[in-house]
């Protein structure tokens, strides 16, 4: 397993002060020499700012702020980079800033019945190729007995994958004999349908 290195170091951008004087304090996270470094959005007088302890020497209430954002931050930061190494998923620079920050783009849960749509869209355009007419039409189908039994149970027009279990699809299979009169061969093929997708 590949060895991240990881540090996060605080200091003041000196060389652009504001109107009043203070500088701008900023954040660097370097993962594996690849650095990114970002504004918190605050700032302190430079001559308060300690930088071989990357905090503010101040005792005011916006020196003890600003140490506490820091101390509070640098947690933050190891404890993602922490989670990040044990779920396997990659780590660098900007991961952990935007994870930090809360920037990261979230996906949206697939459901069942899209999945099962862009399935049988895809089959659509191979017919007479890998799949005949009648066999994307079965698709078609269980995609509807699908959908009718989620809105009937659930009130709902899809259901996301992850909530599909043991027994959604012992559920189903009830649903498809009791309510679509399908005999056993047919729930098995649906079934088979299914787990194409």
């Amino acid at each position: 397993m590949e060895r991240n290195s990881f540090n996060v170091l605080f200091f003041l951008k000196k060389t652009k002060l504001l109107k009043n004087g203070e500088a701008s304090v900023c954040m660097r996270i370097t993962v594996n020499r690849v650095r990114v470094e970002t504004n918190i959005r605050k700032s302190i007088n430079p001559s308060l700012w300690n930088q071989a302890k990357e905090c503010s020497r101040g005792k005011d209430r916006k020196s003890n702020d600003l140490n506490k954002f820091i101390d509070e931050a640098r947690i933050r930061l190891y404890n993602i980079h922490h989670e990040l190494k044990e779920e396997g998923l990659p780590i660098t620079a900007e991961i952990l800033r935007d994870k930090f920050f809360c920037l990261e783009k979230k996906e949206e849960p697939k459901t069942l019945i899209a999945v099962f749509q862009e399935h049988n869209d895809r089959c659509m355009q191979l017919i007479g190729k890998d799949f005949a007419l009648i066999t994307v039409r079965r698709y078609e189908s269980c995609k509807r007995y699908l959908a009718e039994l989620i809105k009937l149970n659930y009130n709902q027009d899809d259901l996301p994958l992850k909530d599909i279990n043991g027994e959604f699809i012992r559920t189903f299979d009830f649903y498809l004999k009791t309510e679509k009169d399908c005999a056993q061969n047919t729930v098995i093929r649906l079934f088979f349908i299914t787990d194409l997708i």
